[in-house]
């Protein structure tokens, strides 16, 4: 960066949009995305959640921008060691000498706004005037045009509830609560899960159960994690399909020369020892049986992906870290580029239906929130904008109208600073992607903002938390139905459901 730099320039640079870089290694051999994609497509659907672990501040993330609203947010974020409030739309980017550290608002320029197709209504009995206005944080300037082009939807004030719950409910207890609210274990559980009180299934999981007989024999794949163990894909009936993107191949036990260790009959061998489930004893049987599933799988994986190089998916762009100035790697752009692969492979493999999930994190910002927090929306920004583009043409096919990819987070963070950061909170905001998405829009009730002081009471904040006007069940079930789950199979998916009114959210 130098002291010329534009905001075009900045915002380019900072999220990173050069598709050059080095290829991340992949594990299980996955090196590339066929040209069969083509022939399974109108039939394909996924569903791809990216998971914002530790509590993603979503106040900074899409902020109404209307001059109440506005002046409000500035009056709760403006103060403190280190303030966190953004900086208005149309503030420019200032000229600094090269080797800034541009970790604060006042370097970024002016937050961008976004123009919902579809008015947000001035919430009854408060004090704000005037058509309400939106903006998004800087480093999600890539993002942007996603929504202008309608591929990319906001879904205001989500949170886990067991009911509808009011502000004046909430306060005096009237009706259920969800438990330990403000745990970070025990909200990432429940959002993943749709369920509380240490729930065995998550509510990917039971979509992957409902259809995963679209499947047939590889509904093995019904359900892919590329970031390790999570709930939220855990089925009655299906089981997570684990891959690692960090370069430590799946173990070849026989190759192409048949040996292993030097002799010729070692690699046969040892595969039989392994898969024998002729033992005597049950519990060795079981892991046979189990390694037997795990070694068929890898093998039809390795198979379905690997074509040529020349119809391969690309690989994740470099990344310019916007804080400390260098070029780095953006871990969620691996993650998208290994969902992307077996997206490709899928109709290789024989699969109709998908559900993937990927972690996002150090999202859990209770100080030094600055700098941390651009980084992640820089990064995520980039991550939406590299899957959007290699959807758009896989084997030749525009995939994006068959797969929708979600945020989801632990909670949001509370609305007022703590001083350089934020601390835990309950309802946010967050972000639908794809074809198929009703996107430039934004659904549910954006909530009026302001702390409670003796001429302003908020409607929608208790202390410093907003109280959700959507669920988690209804976000959900809003996906699963674009995904193919029938209304009285959504009941099972969602047992919570029936509580609210307006079962689906119109998103998709």
């Amino acid at each position: 960066m130098t002291n010329s730099s534009s905001r075009r320039e900045f915002l380019r640079w900072s999220a990173g949009f050069s598709m050059l870089g080095a290829a991340a290694p992949l594990a299980l051999q996955l090196t590339a995305a066929g040209s069969a994609a083509a022939a399974g497509a109108p039939d394909y659907k996924a569903l791809v959640c990216l998971f914002l672990q530790g509590g993603q501040d979503s106040n900074n993330l899409v902020l109404a921008t209307d001059p109440d609203s506005f002046g409000r947010y500035t009056s709760a974020r403006n103060n403190g060691q280190d303030p966190i409030a953004l900086m208005a739309p149309g503030t420019p980017v200032p000229d600094v000498p090269p080797g800034t550290r541009l970790d604060r608002p006042a370097l970024w320029g002016g937050v961008l706004p976004i123009v919902p197709r579809t008015a947000q209504a001035i919430p009854a009995g408060t004090t704000v005037t005037g058509a309400r206005t939106f903006a998004v944080h800087p480093m999600m300037a890539p993002a942007v045009p996603l929504f202008e082009q309608g591929r990319l939807a906001v879904l205001a004030n989500v949170g886990m509830l067991l009911q509808p719950t009011t502000k004046a409910q909430f306060e005096g207890r009237r009706v259920p609560i969800p438990p330990q609210l403000f745990s970070h274990n025990d909200q990432q559980s429940s959002w993943q899960a749709g369920a509380i009180d240490g729930a065995q299934t998550g509510w990917g999981g039971r979509l992957g159960d409902v259809l995963a007989s679209q499947n047939g024999g590889a509904s093995i794949f019904t359900t892919v994690s590329a970031d390790g163990n999570a709930v939220f894909l855990s089925g009655n009936v299906v089981n997570q399909y684990q891959v690692n993107t960090q370069g430590s191949p799946a173990i070849v036990i026989n190759n192409r020369s048949g040996s292993l260790f030097g002799s010729s009959l070692g690699g046969s061998t040892l595969n039989s020892i392994i898969q024998n489930t002729g033992g005597t004893s049950n519990f060795a049987n079981d892991h046979a049986t189990v390694v037997q599933r795990a070694i068929s799988a890898a093998t039809s994986i390795n198979a379905a992906v690997g074509v040529p190089a020349a119809q391969a998916i690309p690989q994740p762009p470099a990344f310019f870290e916007p804080i400390q100035g260098f070029q780095d790697q953006n871990p969620w752009t691996v993650q998208l580029h290994t969902v992307a692969q077996l997206i490709a492979a899928a109709p290789t493999l024989g699969v109709k239906r998908q559900v993937f999930f990927c972690r996002l994190d150090s999202f859990d910002t209770h100080d030094n929130q600055n700098p941390r927090e651009a980084l992640n929306l820089a990064r995520l920004a980039q991550a939406l904008t590299y899957f959007d583009s290699v959807l758009s043409n896989i084997g030749g096919v525009d995939m994006r109208a068959n797969v929708t990819t979600f945020t989801a987070s632990d909670f949001s963070r509370g609305f007022a600073t703590n001083g350089s950061g934020t601390d835990h909170a309950w309802g946010g905001h967050h972000l639908i992607m794809g074809g198929a998405v009703k996107g430039g829009d934004m659904y549910g009730q954006y909530p009026t903002l302001g702390i409670d002081r003796p001429d302003f009471k908020n409607p929608d904040i208790s202390g410093n938390n907003m109280i959700p006007t959507t669920s988690v069940d209804q976000y959900g079930a809003t996906l699963g139905r674009w995904f193919g789950v029938s209304d009285s199979d959504m009941n099972t998916v969602f047992p919570r459901l029936g509580n609210f009114s307006q079962r689906y959210l119109g998103f998709l």
